[in-house]
């Protein structure tokens, strides 16, 4: 059977897993080897060739395997595995944003890539930043410029989670001779399938839902052979972003029950949502779920759930925010998503992106990571912090 005609959770159980020759043993193992056999005659051989095992800086058995499995599940033609999530966003930038390139950049993004696109790329390379409100297509299609070479979208996006019409804008890119990058960390394949929309390239922090246990750090970028095969050789060989065999094989283990668990986190955070949306402490809840979000008809056109992550605030002070958080017993203070537990952070209105946020965001705000309990003990959880800060 080919596995890329099974369905999505089959996918995950069988795309890039194999028997192991040696041992007989049904699931890959380990390989915690930074050099390989060499071919009895090497004289001919690319030293630097990212798809052949020869020392793990250029490609590992463990990223091999778990790069098949991800480019299974985004029915794309390959997958380039690093070391971070950020590793494949600057994987991305690095490889296809030439000197005084132009990019177009959701305003709202990961603070990593508001700072690659935002001052590090345009002070040492002269690339041209636009930094628009994706949602806005009209915002895209008047920043277009001769030399836009990459229009990249976080949707939904953090931490406001604004979706961007991915079908739309590839339209928008095309038309420009441009790339169309989507950072879909929030959704995960399971939920959003950026490639079959018409973007280029779909970026994960496998960091977050992919792995899915809070243990292990890596990134992904998956599209076409032609460019995954550029960021190879420029981003993981020649900049050494690799992953270690160790987390390659941890998130591989992750992705089993990848479906299983954006069913959970979706349904129980749609729960959460709904009870802060009707608490009259809360100055305002942005989930992609409620029909309030301003994207919400674009949010059900291209995802299949709405993940676990949202944004909210109270009607109070940054004090009264801080005390909230720290009232907490159940939901950790903590940053990063997509753990089993939920993990809740504070991001108050000194953030450098402020400027940029929609306007209830402005005096700070919540981001919610929704885990894996159950949803009456979450909410629980957040009825006696607003009780023990007299809210």
């Amino acid at each position: 059977m080919e596995k890329t005609k099974v369905s999505f959770r089959t996918k995950c159980i069988h795309a890039g897993n194999g028997i192991d020759k040696e041992t007989g043993a049904i699931r890959r193992p380990l390989t915690m080897a930074n050099s390989y056999r060499l071919p009895e005659d090497a004289s001919a051989m690319n030293w630097s060739d990212p798809n052949q095992l020869v020392y793990t800086r250029n490609t590992s058995a463990n990223q091999i395997y778990l790069q098949q499995k991800l480019a299974a599940l985004e029915d794309g033609e390959d997958c380039v595995v690093l070391g971070t999530g950020v590793s494949a966003l600057a994987g991305v930038f690095f490889t296809f944003l030439e000197q005084h390139a132009h990019v177009i950049c959701s305003n709202v993004s990961y603070i990593a890539v508001y700072r690659l696109l935002n001052e590090y790329f345009p002070d040492k390379y002269g690339v041209e930043t636009s930094l628009v409100d994706t949602a806005d297509l009209e915002e895209i299609k008047k920043a277009v410029r001769p030399n836009t070479r990459l229009i990249h979208i976080e949707t939904p996006g953090n931490p406001t989670t604004r979706v961007s019409d991915i079908a739309e804008i590839a339209k928008i890119a095309k038309a420009a001779g441009a790339l169309l990058s989507v950072d879909s960390t929030f959704a995960s394949p399971y939920l959003q399938q950026p490639l079959a929309m018409g973007a280029d390239l779909v970026i994960h922090s496998l960091t977050k839902y992919i792995n899915g246990h809070g243990d292990a750090m890596g990134g992904a970028v998956i599209g076409r052979k032609e460019l995954i095969d550029q960021i190879k050789r420029q981003a993981m060989v020649n900049l050494g972003g690799v992953i270690s065999p160790f987390n390659a094989w941890l998130i591989m283990r992750g992705v089993v029950t990848l479906p299983l668990r954006m069913r959970q986190h979706s349904r129980t955070a749609q729960q959460v949502a709904e009870f802060l949306e009707a608490h009259p402490a809360v100055a305002f809840v942005a989930y992609p779920g409620l029909k309030s979000h301003p994207q919400h008809e674009i949010a059900k056109k291209q995802m299949s759930l709405f993940s676990g992550v949202l944004a909210f605030g109270l009607k109070a002070d940054a004090a009264t925010h801080n005390q909230f958080l720290n009232s907490l017993e159940l939901i950790v203070p903590a940053v990063s998503i997509g753990h089993d537990e939920s993990l809740m952070v504070y991001v108050g209105p000194d953030d450098e992106r402020n400027h940029f946020y929609p306007p209830e965001f402005k005096d700070g705000h919540l981001r919610f990571s929704v885990g894996l309990e159950e949803a009456e003990d979450i909410i629980a959880d957040l009825q006696q912090a607003f009780t023990r800060c007299g809210l």
